[in-house]
Parts: C-alpha cells; sequence; structure tokens
C-alpha cells in the first residue's frame, strides 16, 4: 500500500509542477517585457 501512495504523490507533484511552469511563464513573460521596456527608458533618459 505504502508504494502505491509514494506513486500517487510523484503523479501530484509532477501535474503539480507543470501547472505551476505553465501558469508562472505567461507572468515571466510579462515581467520582462514590462522590466525591459521600463529598464530602456529609464536609460535613455539618463
Amino acid at each position: 500500500m505504502n508504494h502505491v501512495l509514494r506513486a500517487i504523490a510523484d503523479v501530484l507533484r509532477q501535474i503539480g509542477g507543470a501547472i505551476a511552469t505553465v501558469v508562472t511563464l505567461p507572468f515571466r513573460a510579462l515581467a520582462r517585457l514590462f522590466g525591459g521596456a521600463s529598464g530602456s527608458t529609464r536609460g535613455r533618459r539618463a
């Protein structure tokens, strides 16, 4: 029984990791866009 629970836990961890990456990817892209834009504007002003 114990190895079955471990297998289920591993699957849930993999699914959770995949969901986390998919959810964080768009936010990272937006952060890069806004971060790069703000950084470039600050550099031009200075």
